[in-house]
């Protein structure tokens, strides 16, 4: 049987400068030579990596919440995710206090759900989207929101629906594309969503410390 898998690769880069530093992101520009031994120049977000939690109760329903994205115009439906806003943060760390702090729940069960690039072309963006399971209300004080968390809504819906979302064409973050097709994808290969990597599986895309 064949192994289909993407394999780490860096082209030679002649030059580099970033233009522009954000509060978060950066934009750099890289003077790559092309295998003809052309140069070219390649524009592109610098992003720290984020994580996902496809959150899942026992009425097979997901978590999700609503939220304003200028860059779009839009309120989307997504699953609570974050920045790895601390440089080799454990990634199951940064999603614990995410859906702490997105919707005061935790969870007992972990499992890596799976990583994607969210946009290879023009950003370095990496996500690990995580399975959460045997949810429970967070103990303590809410986590105070602000900017745009401060308009978000909750909602727990069933897994068919959001598929049925998706596939009409209803349905647009990435993360919750991708969670939710990935969580169906899970359950129908030997072993299920016992068979996926655990929470603490290596990431190579963004190299953390246990």
């Amino acid at each position: 049987m064949t192994t289909i898998r993407d394999t780490a690769e860096q082209w030679e880069v002649r030059a580099t400068a970033t233009p522009f530093v954000g509060n978060k992101t950066s934009v750099r520009t890289d003077e790559v030579v092309m295998p003809d031994g052309e140069v070219v120049h390649r524009d592109y977000q610098v992003h720290p990596g984020s994580v996902a939690v496809l959150a899942l109760d026992d009425q097979d329903r997901v978590l999700i919440l609503k939220q304003y994205r200028h860059p779009v115009l839009m309120k989307l439906w997504e699953i609570p995710a974050g920045l790895l806003d601390i440089p080799g943060e454990n990634p199951l760390h940064a999603a614990q206090r995410e859906l702490y702090e997105e919707a005061h729940v935790k969870a007992e069960d972990w499992r890596v759900l799976t990583d994607v690039y969210t946009t290879p072309g023009g950003c370095s963006e990496a996500v690990r989207i995580f399975l959460a399971r045997d949810l429970a209300e967070a103990e303590g004080e809410r986590f105070e929101v602000e900017h745009e968390e401060a308009d978000m809504e909750l909602a727990r819906v069933p897994l068919a629906d959001l598929v049925s979302g998706v596939l009409a064409g209803d349905l647009h973050n990435n993360c919750l594309v991708v969670g939710a097709l990935s969580l169906v994808a899970a359950r129908s290969v030997e072993g299920g969503m016992d068979a996926l990597r655990p929470a603490e599986a290596p990431w190579p895309a963004r190299p953390f410390e246990a």
